[in-house]
């Protein structure tokens, strides 16, 4: 981040249209930031933004995809329509805590350079406590404190423009349901590290994954489609192998999920993602110096 210039963030905020007030927040919390300037791109997933009732504000750009196309593809969508040297990913459903939430995390990024990635702290709305599961590692403790991570959760997320170029961008072909990990493992293997800010904050309603129809079944789909995408063969079983254990665990009192589970697995063993990019064997061996391997 210079010092000779305002730095220049693009943002890409990703909606279906239902919850306008909800959208109009988001974007009321970015164009609230102080010290960075923001171009803002709103994508209506199977929505024109341009038709919402009140409008957009002046200086937002409307990206209306005629169909759904998911959540990574909708983000990556958006990325043509900005500039800056920066990434904000925001779901219509957050909003930043704090204006000066951008230049904190830029200064972030400009004195750790091995930071590729930044997911931030989620608060609950309402007051509600945030679940755990946003805490992105396996030893979750204090909410505050942070640390790299192997995965993240996508629902805000600031990064380096040219990182996010040399990762591919978002997989297109998960619609839903662990794009995360992905782009957190291909940060890692641009040589830089994903980091869990747990001092930079942003607000999100709480509810619950299940809600989405097809959760059970994009879960197991997508693990499997993440192994053939990222991971060699030994590695790739290991991985598929120990969340298949893992999640019957989680589940073993929820046998429709189960079944759902289990069609999922078999449509990620028949179908081919595409995209293939192996991780290198250096970066497999960093993750696990860092703390975890993209085995579990």
């Amino acid at each position: 981040m210079s010092a000779s210039r305002t730095p220049r963030v693009g943002v890409v905020l990703l909606t279906m249209g239902q919850r306008p007030s909800d959208l109009a927040r988001a974007i009321e919390s970015v164009q609230s930031q102080r010290g960075v300037e923001v171009d803002i791109a709103v994508v209506g997933n199977g929505w024109q933004p341009r038709d919402q009732p009140q409008g957009l504000p002046q200086g937002v750009t409307a990206v209306g995809l005629p169909e759904n196309v998911g959540i990574p593809a909708g983000r990556n969508a958006g990325v043509p329509h900005v500039s800056g040297d920066y990434l904000l990913f925001l779901d219509d459903d957050a909003r930043l805590l704090g204006d000066d939430f951008l230049v904190r995390a830029l200064r972030l990024l400009d004195e750790r350079p091995d930071i590729g990635l930044i997911q931030p702290r989620v608060d609950g709305a309402d007051g509600l406590p945030a679940p755990r599961r946003w805490i992105p590692r396996i030893r979750k403790g204090d909410a505050h404190r942070s640390s790299t991570c192997m995965l993240v959760w996508e629902g805000a997320l600031v990064m380096p423009r040219a990182v996010f170029d040399a990762t591919g961008g978002w997989g297109d072909p998960y619609f839903y349901a662990h794009e995360g990990i992905e782009l957190a493992w291909r940060v890692w293997d641009t040589g830089r590290r994903a980091w869990y800010a747990g001092d930079l904050a942003v607000e999100h309603p709480v509810m619950s994954p299940t809600r989405h129809t097809d959760y059970y079944r994009l879960n197991a789909r997508n693990r499997v489609w993440l192994a053939k995408r990222n991971l060699g063969l030994i590695h790739g079983v290991v991985y598929v192998a120990a969340w298949t254990a893992i999640q019957h665990l989680r589940w073993l009192r929820n046998p429709q999920g189960l079944r759902a589970w289990w069609g999922g697995f078999g449509e990620g063993l028949r179908t081919s993602p595409g995209g293939r990019q192996r991780l290198r064997v250096k970066t497999t061996w960093r993750m696990w110096l860092a703390g975890r391997a993209p085995f579990v």
